[in-house]
């Protein structure tokens, strides 16, 4: 006999897939979504461009992150991040660069991996609170994740490289902030485009 679920409210849009009957089937269809968005991850992290000046390439890894905050919510975002860096660490090349092994995944960009993990779960909280649904509030929260892993990396780069945080001719806001804010801008444009135009279309169809 199997043990039926009580169905949850429809809060992020991976809710939107059937609905599994048993709780077996919940895990593991939460095991794959966790799975996906860490592969997705490490497929984007291959759109790389160096910049010879800094450590830090400009990769496709954030709009994956801001993508599964919003599409998975807070915990399996999270959780999705936290796959893919310790992915990254058993040597598997899911890094920039088809990098992977302990030290890519505890170097420059050790900062920015955490950062992954933190925004995808403040995204994921908002996204879960429906802040996901309106471009208007879909855009902040994109920001907001944005700047969390910004936040992070910068903050680790000071450490990492031993420089200033935002002072002196070489600092980490320079090295790791500053070159990637346009880029970043418009990933988290996409990013909110992308889930307030999935749900636009979703509630057309009701």
């Amino acid at each position: 006999m199997t043990t039926s679920l009580t169905i949850a409210p429809q809060r992020v849009l991976a809710d939107l897939i059937t609905q599994p009957t048993t709780r077996v089937r919940a895990i593991v269809r939460d095991v794959l979504l966790v799975v996906g968005f860490a592969l997705l991850t490490a497929a984007a992290a291959q759109i790389e461009i160096q910049l010879g000046f800094t450590p830090v390439p400009l990769t496709g890894q954030t709009f994956a992150v801001l993508l599964s905050g919003a599409v998975l919510g807070m915990r399996r975002g999270a959780l999705s991040q936290l796959v893919y860096w310790m992915a990254g660490l058993t040597g598997l090349p899911f890094y920039s660069g088809g990098a992977g092994g302990w030290t890519s995944g505890t170097g420059a960009t050790l900062g920015y991996l955490v950062g992954f993990i933190l925004a995808a779960g403040a995204i994921g909280y908002l996204a879960e609170k429906k802040q996901d649904r309106n471009f208007a509030t879909s855009l902040p929260a994109m920001l907001l994740g944005s700047t969390l892993i910004y936040t992070c990396g910068a903050a680790w780069l000071t450490t990492y490289l031993n420089i200033g945080f935002a002072t002196g001719e070489t600092n980490a806001i320079a090295l790791g902030v500053a070159p990637f804010l346009v880029g970043d801008v418009i990933k988290a444009l996409l990013a909110a485009a992308c889930t307030t135009g999935v749900w636009a279309a979703i509630n057309k169809r009701k």
